[in-house]
């Protein structure tokens, strides 16, 4: 496990892991979400709650994967994050060009309408997943021969690096 992988893996597993605990912290945060899905109106209404259920399911697994020491895990968590990002990304970039900019809850309550940031975010998350996804299927001598000192490093900044995406859209509105 090199440092890139290292620094992804927290990034991505913080950034889902906040996503997830803002969609299931109550029933009333579950179906804000839920019907933050149907109030895009990508998908018929009726199956928003299962694709509210899957989101959720997909983010609970990514984040178990990313933080399993395995490098399957590894390899599988990076996979499934860019796939649910490019989902997420395509779902947003689909919304907006219907002109419907409705809040998004993809990280618990949110009054911020839908804009193309957005879109870059999933985008920028998606080129650090299949970074990750590179440095964990890097095969060769000392691949896997990290010092602790230089992990701990790149899991904190990582770390950091996912509460800074978190937090994004709150980023924004202070600095306009």
């Amino acid at each position: 496990m090199g440092y890139l992988e290292v620094a992804a893996r927290l990034l991505l597993a913080t950034v889902f892991a906040v996503a997830l605990f803002g969609k299931v912290t109550g029933g009333r945060a579950y179906a804000a979400f839920a019907d933050s899905i149907a109030r895009m109106r990508v998908l018929p209404a009726r199956v928003a709650r299962p694709a509210a259920l899957a989101s959720v399911v997909t983010e609970g697994a990514v984040v178990l994967l990313l933080v399993l020491p395995w490098r399957w895990a590894a390899v599988a968590g990076f996979v499934l994050a860019a796939g649910l990002l490019a989902v997420f990304a395509a779902a947003i970039a689909i919304s907006l060009r219907g002109g419907n900019r409705a809040p998004c809850r993809c990280f618990g309550a949110s009054a911020t309408p839908l804009g193309r940031g957005h879109i870059v975010r999933n985008l920028i998350l998606i080129v650090i997943a299949l970074t990750g996804l590179a440095a964990a299927a890097a095969v060769g001598a000392g691949a896997g021969a990290i010092a602790i000192p230089g992990a701990v490093v790149a899991g904190a900044a990582g770390l950091v690096a996912g509460i800074v995406v978190t937090a994004y859209d709150d980023i924004v509105t202070l600095f306009r």
